[in-house]
């Protein structure tokens, strides 16, 4: 059983940057990978960025590329989310999620636990 809790969010203006954090229990956090999902008003959950067991392999979904970085501190059980250059659109509840596999998916179905959320709001 793995718990995590997000921090980090708040509100922003556009072009700022924000950090998010995701803390995880237990003792086998570099069991999983690790993946941060977003969900806007209205809309699905969607994809944003995933890290492998190790920290080594990464990847993001096109709309973050270039602007938002995971990466994660194995010792600290903390995942993190550094989101630069922020636009209004990136406005959602981000989650982070735990999968018991080697390397992150953009598929939700992927992973097997989750947080309660953060909201990042970003003002134009």
């Amino acid at each position: 059983q793995v718990q995590l809790v997000e921090s980090g969010g708040g509100l922003v203006q556009a072009g700022g940057s924000l950090r998010l954090s995701c803390a995880a229990s237990g003792r086998t956090f570099s069991s999983y990978a690790m993946g941060w999902f977003r969900q806007a008003p209205g809309k699905e959950r969607d994809f944003v960025a995933a890290v492998s067991r190790r920290g080594i392999s990464t990847n993001y979904a096109d709309s973050v590329k270039g602007r938002f970085t995971i990466s994660r501190d194995n010792a600290k059980n903390t995942v993190y989310l550094q989101m630069n250059s922020l636009k209004p659109e990136d406005t959602a509840v981000y989650y982070c999620a735990a999968a018991q596999v080697a390397y992150g998916s953009g598929y939700a179905s992927t992973y097997d636990y989750w947080g309660q959320g953060t909201q990042v709001t970003v003002s134009s």
